[in-house]
């Protein structure tokens, strides 16, 4: 797991030797901060058991746009305006002509506004119906759609052109073949029930069986290591850039530098306790909340502070690819050795390798073999934990 403990802090907390509210009231206050900080958070645990109770993940809508012209386009079109049921709708078509036919009234402007309207409208799907002759033009919707998490689809024709990626994927959308920049088992509506069932109840257990009796032993130890409340807070991006507060057992003493610099060997910030947290992982507890939220996965790539997306996503290609899924507790980086500080791009770049690696190659077992690999470093020595 990522040891990045950056964050502002959930509250500010007097000293337990100090008068005032009771050690055991502080206690319960921060725990209530953490389950009830709001009363949308509350809506979203309600939400997060629905989606497997009520099979949403089934019915959830994709929207989508085209770029281009053409027969094919035109399929598209048809086939997600008869189709809405299967989970695509239709938001409207770009092109830096005026088009004809079908598409006419759907038509919203030129290449330019598809992105400005992408990004405004949270697009999940641009199509790509551009000619050959386009192929700078094409290249860079792709450029532009792999920065801001959106799927980028080329639908072929005589005279398209086809950006040549290693892990291209043919599908079909009723008859008409669309070409993916990579395979995406969690694409898949049945394998994403999947996932969020295998999150909900391995998180509602972990919660139950070990963070219940394990919370109020580490919330007086935490208390009586430093000053500062027991939990704290920080918020990061979620999947498709959604984002979110992300939670865990504080490990630092209050610093004003917890929301720039990485934690790194030897850190001073970090107190004796808050040293055994990280590196047992029992830090990471409280986030078993987020996944019960529906803002993480148990396995997932790990979420990483604003600044540090900030400072990565333009140095290094692909790197917001990784916002496609769910971020998670834990993670194929992490248990490969990516964990911890990321000192150079080149080690940062090796961490998004890994997680693009697994959304391309998710499976449920795979899943299982990180959580168990999880497990079993956290009774080893390694050297990235602190």
């Amino acid at each position: 797991m990522e040891k990045v403990d950056t964050g502002t802090m959930v509250h500010p907390a007097p000293d337990l030797r100090s008068g005032g509210r009771s050690a055991r009231t502080e206690l319960n206050h921060d725990l209530a901060m953490l389950l009830r900080s709001s009363r949308q958070q509350l809506h979203n645990v309600q939400h997060g058991l629905n989606r497997v109770m009520t099979f949403e993940p089934l019915t959830s809508v994709k929207d989508l746009v085209i770029v281009g012209e053409g027969p094919a386009a035109e399929e598209i079109f048809q086939y997600c305006e008869d189709q809405t049921v299967r989970g695509y709708r239709f938001r409207g078509v770009f092109h830096d002509h005026p088009l004809s036919g079908p598409l006419a009234p759907r038509q919203l402007g030129g290449i330019e506004a598809a992105k400005v309207f992408a990004v405004q409208n949270r697009i999940d799907i641009l199509y790509c119906a551009l000619p050959g002759s386009y192929r700078e033009e094409i290249t860079e919707l792709m450029e532009f759609c792999e920065r801001n998490t959106i799927r980028f689809r080329v639908i072929p024709s005589p005279d398209s052109f086809i950006p040549v990626v290693k892990t291209s994927d043919l599908t079909f959308h009723g008859a008409v073949p669309v070409s993916r920049l990579r395979n995406e088992p969690l694409d898949s509506k049945g394998n994403r029930l999947v996932k969020r069932t295998f999150d909900i109840v391995f998180s509602f257990l972990v919660i139950t069986l070990i963070f219940s009796w394990l919370f109020p032993i580490l919330a007086v130890l935490i208390k009586l290591s430093s000053k500062g409340p027991v939990f704290f807070k920080q918020v990061r991006l979620g999947e498709r850039k959604k984002k979110f507060t992300c939670y865990k057992f504080r490990s630092m003493q209050i610093n004003n530098e917890a929301d720039s610099k990485q934690a790194t060997r030897n850190d001073p910030r970090v107190t004796k306790l808050g040293a055994f947290l990280r590196k047992s992982n029992m830090d990471e507890l409280p986030q078993f909340f987020n996944v019960l939220l529906g803002q993480m996965s148990v396995v997932g790539p790990r979420p990483h502070p604003l600044k540090l997306n900030d400072q990565f996503r333009d140095i290094i290609d692909k790197y917001m690819v990784r916002h496609f899924v769910r971020p998670g507790i834990t993670g194929w980086a992490q248990v490969n050795g990516f964990r911890g500080e990321t000192r150079t791009p080149e080690l940062m770049e090796k961490r998004v390798d890994m997680d693009i690696w697994y959304l391309e190659n998710w499976s449920f077992l795979l899943d299982l073999k990180i959580v168990v690999k999880t497990v079993t470093n956290m009774f080893k020595k390694d050297e990235m934990a602190y």
